[in-house]
């Protein structure tokens, strides 16, 4: 047994994959997308990735096992490096896109095998090689991320075959640890309709890092479902029998993608390609693959494809406060106030604990400090709910509010109105109690913290709705990542990001994507609450001691005191 063994790609080096592009077609290797780039490449391309190297003449089988799962961090020629360690037949049968493991750390691998350690082998013509894994998350085959912790042991068979020692039997799949896998793989948010056919819904996928991402992608899209967790929330405008006529989607100097649909497409409605045009072109823009438009075709002959209308995500309208007497939107060093809602929350005479306002601003979630909630809309204040516990309530982009006592996580409602209401079913059935909701903008997903078995968990539900809009069920929670301190807050920082406020030796934020990794960094002293926005960016963090915080490149700039309270808006 031994760690951290040399590897057989010791001579791993960090290459600029864009200089290697540019050598056979002339490609630049850095700036902004524009006309002349690669077929379908991404203008976040990374300017460096790891290349590993093939295996070393007369490597011993421990060194053959370890190399090739090194090699793992090179994607290019689907795992070409890799597909050297093993042998000929065994090549046509391993699939290195079946997923990917994460690990800790490639030093703390632990490889055994049932050969001698003083000749690793040689003598016999076979060996048997275990690789113990510090097992962090998993990617499966559709680009899906989970996180999923343990040790997990790998098995392996090495032969040798013309003299050199190479693997002929091995998981499918690839193992990268943690420090790179971010660097071999990205994150890429399809995007799926909701049960409206009205909103874009995200569902992040992680694929490897390579020029030709766009087609990937649109495989991924046209080809694929939404996740399991997302599905009761969303649709794909693509039939199942429409699929991909070639392995490749050029973009024209115009930054035109031409798709080449089969033969099935020839027969869809406007309304379907309509859709399903409005689909791609979107998911390839959230990528960062910048296209004018998609244009599908069938057997070379052009698609008359338009686009539909969709509800955006509003533009981010600013920080509301409650301050000195005044509550609104800052602007400048001024509080302006919101039409219908300021005049009847200044009217409140109980302290108020939290406000959450509708995209459309006609209304406003509020809760007192007692934990009650109301509802402020058309000049008046309407009493919503008064169960004990309730966490802090969030509205939804139809207009109800959401609320939960803390402790009965199943007792969700959603209120249009003080005479219309929603029971929700299915809410969190494990969980123990939750300490934070949100529903997102496109409000198909609702993210919480949940306490399961002595455990918080961020985790997101997709939402059921019926014909009206109205929300009747959650669908089955999706665990994000486990916090390893107490938490309240949750917020939208985007489509596919959340922002918890957690505190872990003083007030800490966790910014996790939705189906991916999550960061954590220092919040400013005495931080209690936060407002989400369109982007991780644009976060607003409020302290006890009144003071407003927001970013300023890496760090926090205090740009207001003497707050209140820090109002939110609804899906962020």
């Amino acid at each position: 047994m031994r760690a951290g063994v040399s590897r057989a790609v010791g001579a791993l080096v960090a290459v600029v994959v864009l200089f290697a592009l540019a050598a056979c077609s002339g490609l630049p290797t850095s700036g902004d997308v524009k006309s002349g780039l690669a077929l379908g490449e991404s203008p976040d391309e990374p300017d460096i990735l790891f290349l590993a190297s093939g295996p070393r003449d007369g490597a011993g089988p421990r060194d053959i096992v370890d190399g090739f799962i090194e090699a793992g961090i090179t994607p290019a020629d689907n795992w070409l490096v890799a597909q050297s360690f093993l042998t000929p037949d065994f090549r046509t049968e391993w699939s290195p896109s079946a997923g990917v493991l994460i690990d800790a750390s490639a030093d703390a691998r632990l490889l055994t095998s049932d050969a001698p350690a003083d000749d690793d082998g040689e003598n016999g013509d076979t060996a048997h090689i275990q690789v113990k894994i510090d097992q962090l998350a998993i990617v499966d085959q559709t680009g899906a991320y989970s996180e999923t912790a343990g040790m997990t042991t790998l098995e392996f068979v090495v032969v040798k075959t013309a003299g050199q020692w190479r693997i002929s039997k091995a998981p499918d799949g690839v193992v990268i640890d943690r420090s790179r896998f971010q660097r071999v793989y990205d994150d890429y948010p399809l995007q799926y309709f909701d049960q409206s056919w009205s909103r874009l819904v995200p569902d992040v996928r992680w694929l490897p890092r390579r020029a030709t991402v766009a087609t990937t992608i649109t495989q991924s899209l046209i080809e694929g479902a939404p996740s399991p967790w997302l599905l009761p929330a969303v649709q794909t405008a693509f039939p199942a029998d429409v699929t991909l006529a070639r392995d490749a989607v050029p973009i024209d100097p115009d930054q035109v993608a031409d798709v080449a649909l089969s033969r099935a497409a020839q027969s869809l409605d406007p309304t379907t390609l309509a859709r399903m045009r409005t689909q791609l072109q979107a998911t390839l823009e959230a990528a960062g693959v910048h296209v004018s438009q998609v244009r599908f075709s069938v057997d070379g002959r052009s698609l008359d494809a338009g686009v539909v209308k969709v509800v955006d995500d509003p533009a981010d309208a600013g920080t509301v406060v409650l301050k000195d007497g005044a509550f609104g939107a800052v602007v400048g060093t001024e509080i302006t106030p919101i039409d219908g809602i300021s005049d009847e929350i200044l009217g409140i005479s109980h302290p108020i604990a939290a406000v959450d306002i509708a995209a459309d601003e006609t209304r406003a979630a509020v809760q007192l400090a007692d934990g009650r909630v109301f509802i402020a809309a058309d000049g008046q204040v309407d009493l919503l709910d008064d169960r004990a516990g309730l966490v802090k309530p969030s509205i939804d982009p139809y207009g109800y509010v959401w609320s939960v006592p803390s402790t009965t996580p199943s007792q969700v409602m959603a209120w249009r109105g003080k005479d219309t209401s929603s029971t929700i079913a299915d809410a969190w059935p494990t969980a123990a109690g939750v300490s934070g909701i949100r529903v997102s903008a496109d409000g198909a997903r609702i993210a919480a913290i949940e306490t399961i078995g002595g455990e918080r968990w961020i985790s997101v539900s997709a939402v059921i709705r019926d014909e009206t809009g109205m929300p009747t069920a959650l669908g089955e929670p999706k665990p994000l990542t486990q916090l390893t301190g107490s938490a309240s807050v949750v917020v939208w920082l985007g489509p596919d990001r959340l922002g918890v406020l957690v505190e872990q030796d003083g007030p800490k934020m966790l910014t996790q994507i939705v189906g991916g990794t999550g960061t954590i960094e220092t919040a400013p002293a005495a931080a209690v609450s936060l407002a989400g926005a369109r982007s991780s960016s644009s976060v607003r963090v409020f302290t006890a001691t009144g003071s407003l915080f927001s970013r300023s490149g890496s760090a926090w700039r205090e740009s207001m005191t003497g707050v209140s309270l820090l109002a939110t808006r609804a899906g962020h």
